[in-house]
């Protein structure tokens, strides 16, 4: 049974669907050496069989088949993907939306910020992947804009660990970037240079879109239970997981 950095599962109540949603860490799995343990990523150099193996793992913690695992060729940019019970490749999104309580989404980082979004209501569920660049392209908005066009009223999102500001110095031109998306993301480094607060920029749209936000604290540099790109170079990938779950009048 895999320990979770952070989870929740809360079955559907009358009308109002479910979720169960997690962040994984990088413990409990098969992968070895810079990817050791729980390395969700197929495309950073592990080996096949122990990511199918880990994949497998998370696939069972949410009552699944791996087959049902949703993900996405993330490539920080604004697409987003409506993806259900059949799946061959992963879309190339860094956004994907879903009403199928049979499939779980997943967004996989190592230091950018991963965001998962629920409308009980309406029963959508969505996992977002935002770094620097999605945040400055906007792709927090995306997400909202195609929940919303979906109808979902009542947004709920977590935001997961990512990299803190202490350490993510930038280019000054950089952080004036990300603060003219979002002003919450100017910061300093622990140096006192210029630096970026990604997941405060995000916290800062969602909750200006009306977004209720649940903030997870951590930072990847910093904790080595999670995977970080910025501290090892070549690394794993941990992810944020999400499953709808059906109304308790679906039973």
């Amino acid at each position: 049974m895999l320990v979770f950095r952070w989870r929740e599962r809360e079955p559907g109540v009358g009308p109002s669907f479910g979720v169960d949603w997690a962040i994984t860490d990088r413990l409990g799995g098969t992968s070895l050496g810079r990817y050791s343990s729980l390395n969700l990523g197929a495309h950073v150099g592990d080996d096949p069989h122990a990511v199918a193996r880990n994949r497998s793992r998370v696939a069972a913690e949410f009552a699944l088949q791996p087959e049902d695992l949703r993900f996405m060729r993330q490539v920080h940019g604004c697409e987003v993907a409506l993806v259900g019970p059949a799946q061959s490749d992963p879309p190339e999104a860094d956004v994907m939306v879903t009403d199928d309580p049979d499939v779980a989404l997943l967004v996989m980082v190592a230091d950018c910020t991963p965001v998962l979004l629920l409308d009980r209501t309406e029963g959508l569920v969505a996992a977002v992947h935002a770094g620097r660049v999605g945040l400055t392209a906007g792709v927090v908005g995306a997400a909202v804009a195609a929940l919303r066009e979906r109808g979902a009223a009542n947004l709920e999102a977590v935001v997961g660990p990512s990299v803190c500001p202490r350490c993510y110095e930038v280019p000054a031109g950089l952080r004036d970037e990300a603060a003219a998306a979002s002003p919450a993301a100017y910061s300093v480094s622990r140096t006192g240079t210029p630096a970026i607060d990604v997941a405060a920029g995000v916290v800062e749209q969602l909750q200006t879109a009306g977004v209720t936000v649940t903030w997870l604290p951590g930072c990847t540099r910093e904790d080595e239970t999670l995977f970080s790109h910025r501290r090892d170079g070549l690394s794993g990938r941990f992810a944020g997981v999400i499953r709808l779950l059906p109304p308790e009048d679906a039973a």
